[in-house]
């Protein structure tokens, strides 16, 4: 049976919790692809990768192609004895993604009844001081849902503009979609705190990585992969 290993960064100071998480993910993408064997591990974990191999096709659970995906991966991965292994395009670079993301907006925007020409969308992301590309994502998001919405913004929380200042001033129309892959402790934690901080009065949405369609889309993505190899 050909094996399949979600990878997500996990939470280094208490990795149980979101080693425990993309467990219960892989589980549900599974169950979608009875072909395959899918795994779960997160890069936080000790040993979570040891159970990969070169024939492993590898899922990261990431929001862009950044330097986890291009360097820490693959050098955990050939630490690990996988260093062969099919590295996928990761979660942030589904095409899927922008229509899902919009879905889930104007579910939300539906519920206040709000109409969505009137709405601000805040986009919370993650930053990197490594890489553009977690930023070039999020902006990218942003411009690609911008067309359906009143004014669409970004804030990031290890660069600027950090999520709080741009949280700062924004009307109570507003919906803060948060563009993480995970519920770590950015999304349980920093974000909460930055928007208090901020006086942000929209409605905050669950992160789009925790969205019920994401096992399919995951899914879907393994099954095409597989489809190519030999």
């Amino acid at each position: 049976m050909r094996k399949a290993l979600i990878v997500a960064h996990g939470q280094p100071g208490d990795p149980v919790p979101q080693q425990n998480a993309v467990e219960a993910l892989a589980a549900r993408v599974a169950a979608l692809l009875p072909q395959a064997q899918v795994r779960g591990a997160t890069l936080a974990m000790l040993g979570a990768l040891d159970i990969a191999d070169d024939k492993t096709l590898i899922y990261p659970l990431f929001m862009a192609t950044g330097w986890f995906t291009r360097s820490e991966l693959p050098r955990r991965l050939t630490l690990s004895g996988a260093a062969r292994a099919r590295v996928l395009p990761p979660f942030g670079s589904d095409p899927g993604l922008p229509g899902l993301c919009l879905a889930l907006i104007s579910e939300a925007a539906a519920g206040q009844r709000w109409s969505m020409a009137q709405t601000h969308l805040l986009i919370a992301a993650h930053g990197s001081g490594r890489s553009r590309a977690p930023a070039e994502a999020a902006q990218q998001m942003a411009k690609t849902l911008a067309p359906h919405l009143a004014a669409v913004s970004c804030g990031f929380i290890e660069e600027e503009p950090r999520l709080a200042d741009a949280a700062r001033g924004l009307p109570a129309q507003s919906i803060c979609l948060p563009l993480f892959a995970t519920g770590a402790d950015h999304v349980t934690d920093d974000l909460p705190t930055a928007l208090a901080g901020a006086g942000f009065r929209g409605l905050t949405l669950p992160p789009v990585g925790l969205a019920p369609e994401v096992p399919r889309m995951i899914a879907n993505s393994i099954r095409a992969a597989l489809s190519e190899r030999p």
